[in-house]
Order: C-alpha cells, then structure tokens, then sequence
C-alpha cells in the first residue's frame, strides 16, 4: 500500500494539519513524515496564528506504520539482524528533525483526537500545546506491547504534563485510556461533542487567534519553557517577555479597545 499524506487547510488566521492515510488509521510511514515535515515549513514561512493536529477518517493516529512496506521496518529488521543501534538512531534523528520543526512553531499547535492515538499517535498528542479529545476517542501509550518504548518525546512530554507516577501507570501498562479519564488526568484539555472534535479544536484555535498574536506567542514561549527552568530562572524569563512585548505597543491597541468597549483588531506581528 502506498503511503500517505498530510494536507494543510487555512480558515482564516488558523492553520488546520490533518494526517491523511484513513486506510491505515493515518499510521505514519516514511511518506507521511517527509509530508509533515513539509508541512511545517509550510506553516514556518507564513505563520498562522494557530494551528490544529488532526487524523483523517475514525483516528487521530495510530503512530508509526509497523508493516513491511513502510521502508523503515525495512531498516529497524535489518539493524536487529545486525545488532545494530546506528540506524534506529539515525531514524529517529530524522523523524525528530521533523517534530522539532513542527513543534518549534511559535503558535499554539492544539490536537484534535477524533478517534485512537496509539503510540506514537499518542506521543504527537501529548507533544502539542493543547488537546481535544472525542468522547469516543482512546489514547494508548502502546510501545511496551511491541517491545518498544516512546521514542518520539512523547515519554518525556507526559512526564511534564502528568508527572512520573502517572506518566509511569500510562507508558509501563500500556493500558487504554479514555477520554473521561483523560480529562480527569489532565492529558485532554477539553472533551468535545461526538464527533466534533475537530470543529471544536478549531474553534478554541479561533478564540485563541482573536487575542493579541504578540501576547499569545510571548506567553506561549514562556508555557514551554518553564518546566525546563528553575523558578527564579523562569520567572525572570516571564518578566524579560512581558517587558519585550509591551514594548511592542500591542497592548495599547488591547486596552483602548477595552476602555472603548469594542473588539480589538490586532495586527499580526512583521
């Protein structure tokens, strides 16, 4: 079977990715992963103000594609062969250039998990800046069952979300988790209505795009950092920000249109 694509679609100021393989529950093989990463120059060259995550058909994604035809496995069998740590490294190294382009973008990028995220599907999830979850949908840290473990940084972003105890309970079990557990948790940010995961997503996405874009990113750069930092660190990063962007002068178009009573217009940044 062929592999893949990824589709990007404007609506207005938001940038909506899907993960188009619905045969295969959009598992991603060595086509998909080029497409994404063109996606995210894409986007790179012409920002958005948000930008959403989803899966084509009944998943979100079912992560890497395990069947031979994906060339990958191809590589991953004959390393094993081998006894050969080099090329599954090298892989990886390739599929994180890839991630780390998408997941740089300074926008909030906010999944929209329609159906299963297995694996590495669950790992793209965790990794974005928000999730929507259908109440249908099943997340599965699945890797542990195939004799693998999360390698797409998803393992160390649910640490930093959840913790280490319920990060452990998730990727050691390899249980499955729905989406009422998964908002109880705090892996979901929101369960939407049946079916409209995606319609949702991107809603928030427009009520996040109507707010100053200048605020949103300086915010945002601060969000993802701040687990990285100790305190003080942080917090003297939150100011450096807060100061840079008021010197931007966005918050005087903010606050005018408050005392007016009417709704900002805000430019997006140069």
């Amino acid at each position: 079977m062929s592999g893949g694509t990824v589709h990007v679609e404007r609506h207005g100021a938001v940038a909506v990715i899907t993960l188009d393989r619905p045969a295969r529950r959009n598992a991603l093989d060595h086509a998909m992963w080029s497409a994404l990463g063109r996606a995210a120059d894409e986007l790179a060259a012409r920002l958005p103000r948000a930008v959403v995550l989803t899966g084509a058909g009944d998943a979100f994604t079912a992560g890497m594609d395990v069947n031979p035809d994906n060339p990958q496995i191809g590589q991953l069998v004959a390393a094993v062969a081998a006894g050969d740590a080099v090329a599954p490294r090298a892989m990886l190294e390739g599929i994180h250039a890839v991630l780390d382009r998408l997941f740089a973008l300074p926008v909030p990028i906010i999944a929209a998990v329609g159906g299963l995220a297995y694996g590495g599907g669950a790992e793209l999830a965790t990794r974005c800046d928000l999730r929507v979850v259908d109440p249908a949908a099943t997340i599965c840290f699945s890797e542990v069952r195939l004799g693998l473990m999360p390698d797409l940084g998803g393992g160390v972003a649910l640490v930093r979300l959840l913790g280490p105890g319920r990060a452990a309970d998730l990727i050691l079990t390899a249980r499955k988790l729905d989406a009422t557990e998964a908002l109880a948790l705090g892996l979901a940010n929101r369960v939407s209505a049946p079916g409209a995961a995606r319609a949702e997503a991107i809603a928030l996405a427009e009520q996040i795009a109507g707010n100053g874009p200048r605020a949103v990113r300086a915010a945002l750069s601060i969000l993802r950092r701040t687990t990285d930092l100790p305190w003080r660190d942080a917090v003297a990063s939150e100011i450096d920000a807060a100061a840079r962007l008021i010197a931007t002068g966005e918050c005087q178009q903010g606050i005018t249109a408050v005392l007016g009573r009417t709704t900002p217009r805000f430019a997006d940044p140069e």
